[in-house]
């Protein structure tokens, strides 16, 4: 992982508050809340595998909500702002994502991952090869039309 200063060059000040300072960007504003391309979200510090596309859905939020992660998380129990919430945290660099929330779709497994954008890096479909995660391409499969 990256010293705080390397992170501070490599982020914009949104990405470093949100990721490193368990900041929260505004619901609405931001890049993949609306967003609907076929592809792979990973952590914008590590380039850890975070979300499918696939899993995507639209919660209403404001921000990006997954149903399910594709590795596995770090949760917390976090007490800010008077309400008691999951946080959850990349496994590798220990970025702050945002949040878990068990009201969601009940036929996507009723989990709400509640992701900040700044915290993530969309790759394209088309991308996944070049950017050396083509191991993903097969959740894909039926879905896409190559």
């Amino acid at each position: 992982m990256k010293n705080k200063e390397e992170l501070k060059k490599k982020l914009t000040p949104l990405q470093y508050h949100v990721t490193q300072e368990n900041g929260t960007e505004r619901p609405f504003q931001n890049p993949y809340w609306d967003h609907h391309e076929h592809g792979l979200y990973v952590d914008i510090v590590s380039n850890e595998p975070l979300f499918l596309s696939l899993d995507k859905f639209d919660s209403s939020c404001g921000w990006p909500s997954f149903a399910k992660p594709i590795s596995s998380l770090q949760t917390k129990m976090d007490k800010t702002f008077g309400m008691i919430r999951t946080e959850v945290r990349s496994k590798e660099a220990d970025s702050h994502l945002g949040h878990l929330f068990t009201d969601g779709p009940i036929e996507l497994g009723g989990y709400r991952y509640c992701i900040n954008s700044a915290a993530l890096r969309f790759i394209p479909y088309k991308d996944l090869d070049k950017e050396g995660f083509g191991e993903y391409k097969k959740y894909f499969e039926g879905v896409i039309n190559r």
